[in-house]
């Protein structure tokens, strides 16, 4: 009668070595994962800090490449304002405060009506960010952080208003998920371009500065307002459209817009 294989099954004890080995392969890994991660996080943090100036930066008309950007960024002066009453609210440290945090916490942030909602914010923080550059001491220029939906993405960007808070001096969208080649003209510099110069409100205080479909007329009374949309992306202009009609309503920096129009600003 032939003997049993000694190979024909594992013993119960290489079994259990094997798990432990893999058990422990898994942790290590793990770990490594983990510490490579905090590890990383603050210069995660400082890169996209450094870049966020950037963008601001370059809005304001200040970027300059060959130079350092905490350096350029010494002539910006970050502020934080009450949106509701449009008062700087010189309490907060504009240093460490983060408005899309504060807009997840209840008691620091409010449910915007859905009748006002039309750029699909949700909520937004109580108080808000903005960014001035000072020229002989006087306002130069008004950078405003603004958010909303497009087409498929929440878009993330600056407006950058001249001292009046009534000429648009740039645009930009730092962030965005829109279709690659239609909806990502909002980046394109000479897109934003055309923006330079648009007028924000007309005479009587009304909001007229928005995306329209396809070419602005040369006759259109409202040309000094509008701006050239793009065929096959119509949703994402819409969009942009109702970024600027919310942030720059009553709900949003209007009523810190209409302090900087009467001079009351320090």
């Amino acid at each position: 009668m032939p003997e049993p294989s000694r190979t024909s099954g594992a013993r119960p004890d290489t079994v259990a070595r094997t798990l432990l080995v893999a058990l422990f392969v898994s942790l290590l890994c793990s770990s490594l994962v983990a510490s490579a991660a905090i590890l990383l996080k603050p210069r995660q943090v400082e890169n996209a800090m450094v870049e966020m100036r950037r963008n601001i930066l370059e809005v304001a008309g200040l970027w300059a490449p060959e130079a350092e950007v905490d350096e350029l960024f010494e002539s910006i002066e970050p502020r934080v304002i009450d949106l509701e009453t449009g008062a700087y609210a010189d309490d907060i440290d504009p240093e460490v405060y983060d408005p899309l945090a504060a807009a997840k916490v209840p008691a620091q942030s409010v449910e915007i009506p859905s009748e006002i909602d039309v750029a699909k914010v949700g909520r937004r923080a109580k108080h808000a960010l903005v960014y001035l550059v000072r020229r002989d001491g006087e306002i130069n220029r008004i950078i405003l952080p603004i958010s909303g939906y497009g087409l498929w993405s929440t878009l993330y960007g600056f407006l950058a208003l001249e001292a009046d808070g009534n000429t648009v001096s740039d645009i930009t969208f730092y962030a965005h998920g829109e279709t690659p080649g239609l909806g990502d003209f909002i980046v394109k510099p000479a897109w934003r371009e055309l923006w330079r110069g648009k007028r924000t409100f007309d005479d009587s205080g009304a909001l007229e500065l928005r995306v329209v479909k396809g070419r602005v007329s040369a006759d259109d009374p409202l040309a000094d307002y509008h701006v050239d949309g793009v065929s096959g992306a119509t949703l994402t202009g819409n969009g942009v459209s109702n970024i600027i009609k919310y942030w720059l309503g009553d709900h949003g920096y209007g009523p810190f817009l209409e302090n900087i129009e009467a001079g009351e600003s320090p």
